[in-house]
């Protein structure tokens, strides 16, 4: 990892303290075309990282002995040092207790990741079916993959054994994300246009393609809540969709190029999205209004600018537990810690080729994938205030609408709607 450029105002900011580094294997015909790592994921009870190698390989390890790993070994730790022959057997109680690392041949390049979780009360929504081939149980982890081909695979966490292969997208499936409701709702983003909605409880089956992108769609994201998705896309795309209805709500404009990747706040209040313009918006989704602008280009660049090749595109974006910082991925060298009320970057780390990043699941690492490997640093830690933990507590119940009904003061209405 280089050094990188500061401007001015960023040389008074602290550098972020790296954790590890977990390592992709090398071999002698392997190149550095397709080794590229568009994803990294946490499982939502923090007990699995996974993350794309490049080409067709996912390694799985269980989070904590990776972390103990980190602390007595140092930083480094090649990927590979372990390697764990899967079981063919279905998950028992002896495997989930003792969580194991695995490599998953995908069988062709892997794009996108997602874990989800179940919880066997939540029924599925296809009502008309009595039979399932699987029963899913409320220990039960999934890891879905998505691929050059178009394909969605369905992987046991557990045991590493293929469940599910959805065949419907038509080009890559650049993006995927489970509701957090525990339903395994499941919606696909492709560069075919379209997102489609997945019921895994349903053994898979295709509940509703959503259209509307005119262009590729890079990326999309659950609301806390489940009620609503957004979805980023090619041509400044920024949508929001009802998936009680499976309807579109609105259209967000503000961005001058490509939208790469979004994330809702842990309370659902607000929206961050990441764009080849350099910029990163919060948004209250709910009035489709720009609440704060993180830029990564000083001076920001003029529209035209904006919407070209500018050495600034943001690659990644992600909205940590504490619902107070936001941490973004550019071309320019640097991944950048912020704080969702002050202007400038809180913290800063070097990574060259940086494409994608995302919060542990307690928020205290961040990581991020670049040429098949991970690199994971301390993360900004602040005790919430009072007032951000009751604000949290009733977003998370209230959106923006209803605000304005509650008997308090303007400046407690405005400092729940985030404009101060």
């Amino acid at each position: 990892m280089a050094s990188f450029p500061l401007t001015v105002n960023e040389k008074l900011i602290a550098r972020s303290r790296a954790v590890g580094e977990l390592l992709a294997p090398t071999s002698p015909f392997d190149k550095k075309c397709g080794r590229e790592n568009w994803t990294v994921a946490f499982a939502p009870d923090g007990s699995y990282f996974a993350w794309s190698q490049g080409h067709r390989i996912v390694k799985l390890v269980p989070w904590a002995q990776c972390l103990q790993n980190f602390l007595l070994h140092g930083t480094k730790n090649v990927a590979n040092s372990v390697s764990t022959r899967l079981p063919r057997q279905n998950s028992d109680s002896a495997q989930k207790n003792k969580p194991c690392e695995h490599i998953i041949d995908c069988g062709d390049i892997v794009w996108s990741l997602a874990f989800g979780s179940s919880v066997p009360e939540k029924q599925s929504r296809c009502v008309n079916v009595e039979w399932h081939r699987f029963r899913f149980g409320q220990d039960q982890l999934l890891l879905a993959t998505g691929l050059n081909n178009g394909r969605i695979k369905i992987w046991d966490v557990y045991t590493g054994k293929l469940l599910l292969n959805l065949m419907d997208h038509t080009e890559v499936v650049r993006d995927l994300t489970f509701a957090p409701d525990g339903s395994l709702i499941l919606v696909s983003a492709s560069r075919d246009k379209t997102l489609r909605v997945w019921d895994l409880k349903d053994d898979g089956n295709m509940v509703k393609v959503l259209r509307g992108h005119q262009n590729w769609v890079y990326a999309c994201a659950f609301s806390p809540d489940s009620s609503l998705l957004c979805s980023v896309g090619a041509s400044k795309a920024v949508f929001l969709w009802d998936m009680d209805k499976y309807s579109m709500i609105r259209k967000l404009e503000g961005h001058h190029n490509d939208v790469v990747a979004c994330e809702f706040s842990p309370d659902g209040a607000l929206l961050a999205t990441a764009s080849y313009d350099t910029r990163v918006y919060v948004w209250d989704p709910h009035l489709g209004v720009i609440l704060k602008e993180f830029g990564h280009l000083f001076p920001p660049p003029t529209p035209i600018f904006a919407g070209g090749a500018n050495d600034r595109w943001v690659r990644s974006v992600s909205f940590s537990q504490d619902g107070l910082h936001i941490a973004s991925l550019a071309d320019d060298k640097m991944i950048r810690f912020w704080r969702i009320d002050e202007e400038y970057p809180v913290q800063v780390a070097p990574l060259n080729n940086g494409l994608c990043c995302t919060f542990s699941t307690d928020g205290s690492v961040l990581a991020a994938g670049q040429d098949g490997s991970v690199y994971f640093w301390v993360t900004p830690r602040q005790v919430p205030s009072l007032q951000h933990l009751c604000r949290l507590a009733i977003r998370r119940v209230m959106p923006t609408g209803q605000l304005h009904s509650l008997p308090v003061p303007p400046t407690v209405l405005h400092f729940l709607s985030y404009h101060i």
